[in-house]
């Protein structure tokens, strides 16, 4: 079932109040910027107790959705200028542009606070696991983390030079043919790409603070 479909149903006064929570979930299976229970988590920070409030579960579904609407106006606009380009000769995407198509990156509409609360998530979840192993690069990440948690985002130039260096080092690891011979290993620096890029996105952005839809 599509998008449009689920959020019809959170909706629906006619339907039990549970099954339009559950319909919101399902939306989120579809559109989770920031994974799955993360995404969750910060709808009910900015739109509160949506299981349980009306009010809330429909804040909800409209922040999800315009984020989602800010997204799909992105690919649009990576599309126009892509033909433009290639119009132009140039066939190949420059290799720092971002491509949004395939799965967003960022929180549309609330990229540093989204950013920030999925920090605060993986502190509390994974990133213990991550950073246990006695790898230069985990500690790294560990650390950055920890800064940019405790700055509200700031880092200072050359902690953003870190963050860089990081980020280009496990996509190294990553396309280095990790899989085929380390599976665990290669897991191991997808999740850690994972939190450097939300580092680096939650250190680039700055934005009101306000992203509730009334």
């Amino acid at each position: 079932m599509s998008f449009g479909n689920y959020a019809r149903k959170v909706r629906d006064r006619s339907l039990p109040y549970g099954r339009r929570v559950s319909a919101l979930r399902s939306c989120v299976q579809l559109y989770r910027p920031i994974g799955f229970h993360a995404t969750l988590g910060f709808l009910e920070e900015i739109a509160g107790p949506y299981q349980r409030d009306e009010a809330s579960l429909l804040r909800a579904l409209d922040v999800l959705t315009a984020s989602r609407a800010g997204w799909h106006a992105d690919m649009r606009d990576y599309a126009r200028k892509r033909r433009q380009a290639k119009q132009c000769g140039q066939r190949i995407a420059p290799a720092n542009e971002i491509n949004p198509n395939g799965f967003p990156r960022i929180w549309y509409g609330a990229v540093r606070p989204a950013a920030l609360y999925a920090l605060r998530y993986w502190s509390r979840s994974g990133l213990p696991a991550l950073t246990a192993p006695s790898d230069e690069i985990a500690t790294t990440v560990g650390t950055l983390v920890a800064a940019v948690l405790s700055a509200d985002g700031e880092l200072t130039p050359q902690q953003r030079q870190l963050v860089d260096a990081t980020v280009t080092e496990l996509q190294r690891r990553i396309r280095s043919g990790l899989w085929h011979h380390d599976q665990g290993a290669y897991y191991m620096a997808w999740n850690l790409l994972k939190v450097a890029r939300l580092v680096k996105t939650a250190s680039d952005h700055v934005e009101p603070r306000t992203v509730m839809v009334t």
